[in-house]
């Protein structure tokens, strides 16, 4: 008996374990297909795929945003996803704000940081030199460091790659004194041009990637943003109320 009970449970977990094969073998088909329709059709490059929190949808991360789609990849949909039994919980914005903080940690060692002597807070903001509200918050930066609240910026040329405030930007990275650059880059002076290796082209594609349409874009240490220039005592409030 107590044979026979060894073989049913040897013959059980096989079959279990082919059927578990099986399914994740299913899933991966079904990403393929509607990963290779959304790329081919829509000339969009797929990063990630899942199962979305609906059922019948797939979550797509593309570099032009979060997306779902229909299973066979025929259906494009560009939606916030809200549960209403959960408080009207934010699941899109949960899942950017988790792809935000990964990304970002690919780019510590690239930003230009101006860090709080006392720091309480680490935000990292998308910027553009040529940005007047970009200026503004970057006037008042001894404010922000004072409150303690470290920033790091992100480059994020608004007129796209190759474009003359990206090679500014490029420069500005590549300057010997990155921090003193972009004071003066801020300042409206014009820009040495320089040329290294930098990460400014990625960093602009990562903030198309997470949704990123303007800036200043700050993004908090939760990982959720605000899409534009907060006063110092104002992105303080913001930060207390996470923390």
């Amino acid at each position: 008996m107590k044979a026979r009970t060894k073989i049913s449970s040897i013959l059980a977990g096989l079959i279990l374990s082919v059927s578990f094969s099986s399914s994740a073998a299913d899933d991966t088909a079904k990403y393929e297909q509607a990963k290779a329709k959304i790329q081919n059709n829509l000339n969009m490059q797929v990063t990630s795929i899942g199962d979305a929190p609906i059922p019948g949808l797939l979550q797509v991360l593309t570099n032009r945003g979060l997306f779902y789609t229909s299973l066979d990849g025929q259906y494009l949909l560009q939606a916030r996803i809200y549960d209403t039994e959960d408080g009207m919980r934010n699941l899109t914005e949960e899942s950017l704000g988790q792809v935000r903080l990964d990304g970002i940690k690919a780019f510590e060692n690239d930003t230009i940081e101006y860090k709080a002597e006392n720091e309480k807070y680490v935000v990292n903001v998308f910027t553009d030199i040529t940005c007047g509200y970009c200026r503004k918050l970057h006037n008042q930066m001894e404010e922000y460091n004072d409150l303690g609240i470290t920033v790091r910026y992100l480059a994020f040329p608004r007129a796209g790659i190759n474009s003359a405030p990206y090679n500014d930007m490029v420069s500005v990275w590549c300057s010997d004194n990155p921090q003193e650059a972009m004071n003066n880059a801020k300042a409206g002076a014009s820009v040495t041009r320089k040329n290294c290796s930098t990460k400014v082209a990625q960093q602009y594609q990562f903030g198309q990637q997470i949704g990123v349409g303007g800036t200043p874009n700050i993004v908090l240490p939760n990982g959720a943003v605000i899409p534009g220039y907060q006063p110092p005592h104002e992105l303080e409030k913001a930060l207390k109320a996470i923390m």
